[in-house]
């Protein structure tokens, strides 16, 4: 393991640079291309004219009828976009495994960003739309996992505190680029059309693989080929392994609550938020980036509580951080409802969106840096980059649930449907009350 320990970031390996403006980059790319997807469908892609010309896509829209019946315009791209972003999230739980046993982590990632930079520039492409998907699901499952696990790789196993701040910077990287991207891909798609937005998501992707490649000689060492021969787990590694799972099957309630951001939450802002300030019309991909940015701003306040609580010795523990992070995003869905009651028929104003999604951003920053440090430090070292992957199970769980529950948008009044979602997210941090004695347990046992 490297941990560059002569060279450091801020107190941090310097590998965490690397990792970190490499995630940055990534993310770009991806929320860029997130912030655009439903409302590019919605409003070009699925209507006649556009439609008939997707490679396969008829095939696979009898496939998907057949599991889930008749689908309208915005049922449809609200399925497609829960299948792709639920499948970004799962193909990481692969992509751990295969760098465990054969190719390594860092040959991983960089397979996985050169599969992603195809996917980018196949957007650009109405006829290649689905094998798009295909490239950046793939590339997603080699990049993900591996590189959240090369961060763990980077510190001590004794060094918790250390470990779980580096995963804040690190997802402050990610906040960054998905800051950045819907602004930048939101207001080329409005200005000169989608295949713009989706194109410079592409030279992103790229700019990513670069900085990892360059910053390749400060990364943990390579995991070594070797031949699997199983993963004899102790009782006590079991237990931990049973455990760390629970607190995954948690986080797919605040997870649920929280990505439905990106689906849904764009047609609602199209259909019932006032967009015109003056003689602009703000972009809807933008409200994307709200919830980054206040992430990226609380970053010290959250860091700084934290520190003073762990004076006193009164610092939260991970599961106690999850669950404060369900709660809040619940009371963030309760704004939209709200604000929908408040308005009668009127447009809501845009603040309410804005509020709606910098609290979703506070409670990100509560519970995702939270849980891959949780992962990294518990996990048995044998499994730990197929865990890091595992992690990501519970959001393939929520993307998928988002975009089912996403049919249900035309069926329910808007405050019905956001009122649904603050009581899913309410249900994760009613769990972790209920549960996270037990699971202490087990997940802090002093080193022998």
């Amino acid at each position: 393991m490297t941990r560059a320990g002569d060279s450091t970031f801020f107190g941090h390996p310097k590998g965490l640079f690397y990792l970190a403006f490499t995630e940055a980059w990534e993310r770009f790319s991806y929320y860029g291309m997130t912030a655009l997807l439903a409302l590019f469908m919605v409003n070009q892609l699925l209507l006649p004219g556009h439609i008939e010309h997707i490679g396969g896509f008829s095939g696979f829209r009898a496939a998907l009828k057949s599991v889930v019946g008749p689908l309208s315009t915005q049922a449809l791209a609200s399925q497609i976009f829960g299948l792709y972003s639920g499948f970004v999230y799962f193909t990481p739980l692969l992509g751990g495994m295969i760098a465990d046993r054969w190719i390594g982590q860092r040959n991983a990632v960089v397979i996985g960003a050169l599969s992603m930079s195809a996917g980018h520039i196949a957007m650009t492409f109405d006829q290649s739309f689905l094998l798009a998907l295909l490239l950046l699901v793939i590339g997603s499952g080699f990049l993900k996992g591996n590189i959240s696990a090369q961060v763990g790789a980077l510190y001590p196993p004794e060094d918790e505190v250390r470990r779980t701040r580096g995963f804040v910077i690190f997802s402050t990287a990610i906040n960054i680029g998905a800051v950045i991207g819907p602004l930048v891909c939101g207001l080329l798609a409005q200005v000169y059309g989608w295949h713009y937005g989706f194109g410079i998501a592409a030279i992103f992707m790229l700019l990513g693989l670069a900085t990892y490649l360059y910053g390749y000689r400060y990364l943990p060492a390579r995991v070594a080929r070797r031949k699997f021969e199983g993963t004899r787990l102790t009782v006590g590694e079991r237990r931990i392994v049973y455990a760390l799972v629970a607190v995954m099957i948690i986080s797919i309630f605040q997870s649920t609550a929280f990505y439905q951001v990106f689906n849904v939450n764009s047609i609602w802002i199209q259909q019932h938020v006032a967009l015109h300030v003056g003689g602009f019309r703000i972009p809807v991909p933008w409200f994307q980036s709200i919830n980054s940015v206040s992430s990226v701003l609380c970053v010290p306040l959250v860091l700084w509580i934290w520190r003073r609580q762990a004076l006193r010795r009164r610092e939260p523990d991970d599961l106690a951080k999850i669950g404060t992070g369900a709660w809040i995003a619940a009371a963030s869905n309760l704004i939209l409802v709200v604000a929908i009651l408040g308005s009668r028929d009127a447009p809501v104003h845009p603040i309410w969106p804005f509020f709606y999604s910098a609290g979703l951003g506070i409670s990100f920053l509560y519970y995702w840096p939270t849980l891959l440090a949780l992962v990294s430090r518990a996990a048995p070292a044998k499994l730990n980059a197929t865990l890091m992957g595992l992690s990501f199970m519970s959001l393939f769980v929520s993307n998928n649930l988002i975009g089912w529950i996403g049919g249900f948008y035309e069926k329910m009044t808007p405050a019905q449907f956001w009122a649904m979602h603050a009581a899913i997210a309410a249900g994760g941090g009613v769990l972790v009350m209920l549960f996270s004695r037990r699971l202490s347990r087990v997940l802090y046992v002093p080193p022998q």
